[in-house]
């Protein structure tokens, strides 16, 4: 796998940081976007200490034509990985069920969709410029997506809509552009230590040390593989959940800690 030029968004915490310290080395260019300056510059100078070259850019993944701009001008990529994300659960009313207010819907689904978007939409165009390789691939795109994409769990609609629309769009996409000689990625992972749930105070099964899913993600990526799983167990277990007639999984998923109104703090733009 080529892995001479790579943009990273994300990349000032979580899984986004981590991909960018497992691909750092002498001769490898690293673009890295984050909206935190102080976690960019740190992953950054980590970056730098393992022999890369890297240039950072404060960008919000919500902002369209900034993201094209900087996706554009980066020059040739080899790798991109779109990792900002956000999650967030619902919130205890005065009056009725638990609910998610309406502007927490929207910045979860333009950060973690739209996101993602603004990410491979330019990354397309640029590598569709490019000269194929000796295995006729121009270059690979990876999307952070969520085994919460593969199932309709009521204590993080936004979140899991968010996730499923992106694994979706990057497993579809992904079968035309392959034509192209682009490889599209779409990671569906259980629960990752990082920065996004630090804050959660229930059993997390099957969670995975942030160096172990960068270790995962790579290989999946070099593998060519258009869906990244793991742990196995839980993306099979969630698949077979979402077969089930959705009250029959909601009697289910009510009685889990996860569900209850507060649960997933609003991470504010953490990585995945």
């Amino acid at each position: 796998m080529k892995r001479d030029m790579i943009l990273i968004t994300g990349a000032s915490s979580g899984i986004g940081r981590a991909i960018a310290l497992h691909l750092a080395a002498p001769g490898v260019v690293l673009h890295l976007g984050g909206r935190d300056p102080a976690r960019l510059e740190a992953s950054a100078q980590a970056c730098v200490a393992r022999g890369a070259r890297v240039s950072t850019r404060r960008q919000d993944v919500r902002d369209a034509e900034g993201m094209a701009a900087w996706v554009g001008g980066a020059g040739p990529l080899d790798l991109v990985f779109a990792c900002a994300g956000i999650t967030a659960s619902t919130a205890c009313r005065e009056a009725g069920a638990p609910r998610e207010d309406a502007g927490q819907v929207r910045r979860v689904l333009d950060v973690n969709l739209g996101g993602v978007v603004n990410t491979v939409l330019p990354a397309l165009d640029v590598m569709g410029g490019q000269a194929r390789d000796g295995r006729g691939v121009r270059g690979r795109i990876c999307a952070i997506a969520s085994v919460a994409g593969l199932v309709a769990f009521p204590g993080t609609p936004s979140y899991c809509a968010s996730k499923a629309a992106v694994d979706r769009f990057m497993v579809a996409t992904g079968g035309n552009t392959a034509r192209d000689g682009i490889l599209l990625s779409s990671v569906c992972c259980g629960f990752v230590r990082t920065p996004m749930v630090a804050a959660n105070n229930f059993p997390m099964p099957g969670l995975t040390e942030v160096d172990a899913a960068a270790a995962a993600i790579l290989r999946g990526v070099a593998a060519g593989r258009r869906r990244i799983v793991f742990p196995w167990w839980l993306v099979a277990g969630s698949r077979l959940m979402d077969l089930l007639p959705p009250r029959w999984a909601e009697l289910y998923y009510d009685r889990q800690p996860a569900g209850r109104a507060g649960s997933m703090p609003e991470t504010g733009g953490m990585s995945s």
